[in-house]
């Protein structure tokens, strides 16, 4: 029997916030442990809560990004378990009242994955193993975290990974956080089922927690999949538990049965005030936003006329689409730019982060003063490809660079004398163009624009030049 994967994410991102949901602590990744926190944060008799203002506002930038409604009343609950790094014995969160409802995450191939809502909420501490010992650092204990959580729409594991990082984008492009899985400011508790293909009834679900790399979701997934298939062709069943991942052995183990919401004995958190969010307020923060990545991928491709491939590259991160729409004001051929970006550009950038901080020593106001060079037919494109070289390295303006005599052109009488010496010069070149090889005429138009130093017109000087040998 062939059966259906389904799947459902509860994402957990920490905001970028300076300071925590409840307290004035700060939320620097990193430092000594349990140096992060104070009476409030880890709960100590007497303490009350205060709600950090910003943590609403980056929710409710969350949850319009995602197409939300956003809730004119909201309120904190409190999540109760007993755990080692929960030193409350509660979490406070957002079951009853969460801040956005509904929404969507479009993939590239139009299907939409439904949330059912994002709400706020603090983060835990961090267990620390070592030497068979347990510790605990309560520094990341109530840092601001949203849950975005989706419906079981996910029906592959290429399903799954787009979603992870349209959110992650998404998210990013916004501003509320960095998203960085490595560092945990970024995780997936991923429910996930089988039914028999063609089956509407929703299978027994499994909960993997606290993935942080989008490569071990795969495989995790692809590892429960199959194990949850061939449990159901042996005639078992499959239990509703939560699972722990191990990449080491690339296999899921139980942790413990799967909690319901009943479990936790939620109720309203007496000491926080309701959250009442305006219309007014919510119009304001929609305006605030910046053009989403679909939005701007898609005005390059109808708009600029891009490929989609390069809008899709240029639109991933928002410092570079940022950089491109800057250095592309007033010129002719947006493709250029984007050509330059994508090629000379991005060869210096060796690794994902170094594109996302896109941090070069060239502005895009210097990029754009060049590719009007080219728009102007002042300079030729291996110049123009030269001169980025040197301005990528240095930081200096175009002008340095070229002069006027570079940008005067070159007269016929000398491309006609250099043609000349191009075809004398390369008499190998000439004999196998004449036996039919085509390309033997690029290294003599190559003659010509290095000795003109690339202020030849090349496409004429491949005419002449052919001109010339018949």
């Amino acid at each position: 029997m062939k059966y259906e994967l389904v799947a459902g994410f509860e994402t957990h991102i920490e905001l970028s916030t300076k300071t925590k949901i409840f307290c004035s602590c700060t939320t620097e990744f990193g430092g000594e442990p349990n140096t992060h926190c104070c009476p409030v944060c880890i709960g100590l008799p007497g303490t009350l809560p205060k709600l950090n203002r910003q943590v609403v506002r980056y929710g409710i930038m969350a949850g319009l990004a995602t197409h939300g409604e956003i809730a004119e009343i909201s309120k904190m609950d409190r999540k109760n378990y007993c755990y080692p790094d929960l030193s409350k014995a509660y979490q406070i969160s957002q079951l009853y009242a969460p801040l956005s409802i509904g929404g969507y995450v479009e993939l590239s191939s139009g299907k939409k994955i439904r949330l059912h809502h994002i709400h706020i909420e603090e983060d835990a501490g961090k267990l620390i193993h070592q030497h068979g010992d347990t510790y605990v650092d309560y520094n990341r204990g109530g840092v601001p975290l949203i849950e975005i959580v989706s419906e079981p729409d996910i029906r592959s594991i290429d399903e799954a990974r787009e979603y992870v990082e349209k959110l992650q984008q998404l998210m990013r492009y916004i501003g509320i956080s960095d998203c960085k899985m490595q560092e945990g400011s970024m995780r997936c508790d991923v429910n996930i089922s089988v039914r028999p293909q063609g089956s509407e009834t929703l299978g027994t679900r499994t909960e993997i927690k606290n993935m942080n790399s989008i490569n071990n979701i795969a495989k995790a997934m692809e590892y429960e999949y199959d194990r949850q298939c061939d449990l159901l062709e042996s005639g078992a069943k499959v239990v509703q538990e939560t699972l722990r991942y191990d990449d080491a052995t690339g296999t899921t183990s139980s942790m413990r049965s799967k909690e319901d919401a009943h479990d936790y004995r939620y109720f309203r958190d007496p000491d926080l005030v309701t959250i009442n969010v305006s219309g007014e307020e919510v119009e304001e923060i929609k305006k605030s936003l910046p053009e989403l990545p679909a939005e701007k991928c898609r005005r390059y491709v109808e708009e600029l006329g891009l490929p989609e491939k390069d809008a899709q590259l240029l639109t991933k991160y928002r410092n570079i689409s940022e950089y491109f729409d800057k250095a592309i004001e007033g010129i002719k051929a947006p493709k250029t730019a984007a050509n330059f970006i994508i090629g000379q550009i991005f060869s210096r950038l060796e690794t994902e982060a170094d594109k996302e901080r896109f941090d070069i020593k060239t502005t895009p106001q210097q990029l754009n003063k060049l590719i009007k060079l080219l728009d102007e037919g002042k300079i030729r494109n291996n110049l123009a490809k030269a001169t980025l070289e040197k301005m990528l390295d240095e930081g200096k303006d175009v002008t340095e660079y070229i002069s006027e005599s570079d940008m005067a052109g070159l007269d016929e009488n000398t491309l006609n004398d250099l043609c000349k010496q191009a075809v004398e010069s390369s008499p190998k070149a000439v004999e196998d163009y004449k036996n039919g090889k085509e390309k033997a005429i690029k290294a003599m138009v190559g003659f010509v624009m290095k000795n003109s130093r690339g202020k030849a017109d090349p496409a004429l000087a491949e005419e002449k030049i052919k001109g010339l040998i018949k």
